[in-house]
């Protein structure tokens, strides 16, 4: 499994690969913003992990592109209450998030 981690905050992208690769067998790939996230779904990803409010633009385009494309992924973000109402099903947990959860997500991944 490929997981992509969307995240402009390096120490929480960094914590959350430590997670994936804990609980899964997954590759695990990082971007920092909406450029890079579209860039790693172009090569290919079987489940992500989206921070929505990346620092001046948001991962909308890449979770589009990512329900298009029919890949599971998830918002881990502080800022959940900006994610537009028709995505509103797609999975999410707030930060600060509990590593607990980060595991449950993926072992259902």
């Amino acid at each position: 499994m490929r997981v992509l981690i969307v995240e402009d905050e390096p120490l929480i992208a960094m914590d959350l690969e430590d997670l994936v690769l804990e609980a899964s067998n997954a590759d695990c790939v990082w971007a920092r913003d909406v450029a890079g996230g579209l860039m790693q779904v172009a090569r290919g990803v079987d489940f992500a992990l989206l921070d929505f409010d990346l620092g001046g633009q948001t991962s909308l385009p890449v979770a589009l592109r990512l329900q298009a494309q029919s890949i599971p992924f998830c918002f881990v973000s502080g800022s959940l209450s900006d994610v537009p109402l028709s995505l509103r099903a797609v999975p999410s947990i707030a930060k600060p998030f509990r590593p607990a959860d980060i595991r449950r997500l993926l072992a259902v991944a």
